[in-house]
């Protein structure tokens, strides 16, 4: 298993220090989260996609996945008008270009809550209408994009392995894929091996941290409620290969450096076990 630093923690620090660090600490690569001051869609194709690969370069730690900001102002797909929603597709089509041009080998993203008043049929109309695009656009530039289940405390429209599944049935296409960030599963009593089941192939990526167990909250791996080492131990008796990315959001943004360093140890730790 690879195991991936993820940056919005790093908000408030340099970009270098990212780079810094993840080579430091041993992470494997990094994930990038798409969005200002380091890595915004529209900054990097205004040049700061040069900056990204001189620090991939210089310090010889790729970044294998890009992850955009989808979830908050100013972009959701799945929220407001007929213009904004293909705005946010646009949003996600420039995205994975500047991702294939740092190097990364996917896009991840999310479809965020479609509002309050939205049918189920009018959320998998849009849903669909959304990924149909953003998948035809991976495949025209050669490109997988990974769709990434959230918690119900974040959204209304993806959230359970099997609406990966259905969307995957519905739209299929080597480049579309899912992953698995076990916090989701975990915080409604849905099984997080299930993913593998039902994804099967299309079963591409995890974000793996730890949880409250009442909240979408992503806490340091081995410091909440989750069973992670029996967890570790079932993803080496499957023989997983895959990127496993430690996400660690804002809830360390004051001191980003040690809780990374931190976080690699203890899972470290619980896959040594």
């Amino acid at each position: 298993m690879k195991i991936g630093m993820f940056t919005s923690g790093y908000q408030r620090n340099s970009i270098e220090d990212i780079f810094k660090d993840a080579k430091r600490f041993g992470y494997d690569y990094i994930e990038l989260w798409g969005a200002r001051p380091h890595a915004y869609p529209f900054d990097l194709k205004n040049g700061g996609a040069k900056e990204i690969k001189k620090l991939i370069e210089y310090y010889n730690v790729p970044v294998l996945g890009y992850t955009p900001e989808m979830n908050a102002y100013p972009y959701n797909m799945m929220l407001g008008t007929e213009a904004m929603r293909r705005e946010s597709v646009d949003y996600v089509k420039l995205s994975m270009e500047m991702a294939k041009e740092i190097g990364a080998d996917f896009t991840l993203i999310s479809a965020a809550h479609a509002g309050y008043e939205a049918t189920t049929q009018e959320i998998w109309e849009r849903l669909l209408k959304c990924m149909r695009e953003i998948t035809e656009h991976a495949e025209n530039i050669g490109h997988k994009v990974v769709l990434e289940a959230l918690t119900p405390y974040e959204t209304n429209a993806v959230k359970s392995a099997n609406d990966l599944a259905e969307v995957f049935r519905l739209i299929p296409s080597e480049n579309l894929v899912g992953m698995c960030d076990i916090v989701p599963p975990y915080v409604q009593q849905e099984s997080i091996m299930a993913y593998f089941d039902k994804l099967k192939d299309k079963m591409y990526h995890m974000h793996v941290i730890d949880s409250d167990g009442s909240s979408d909250t992503h806490i340091m791996p081995g410091e909440g409620k989750m069973p992670l080492k029996e967890l570790m131990e079932e993803l080496k008796e499957i023989n997983y290969q895959g990127t496993m990315t430690i996400e660690l959001v804002t809830a360390y943004i004051n001191e980003p450096r040690f809780y990374a360093k931190r976080a690699i140890n203890n899972i470290r730790a619980l896959l040594a076990d």
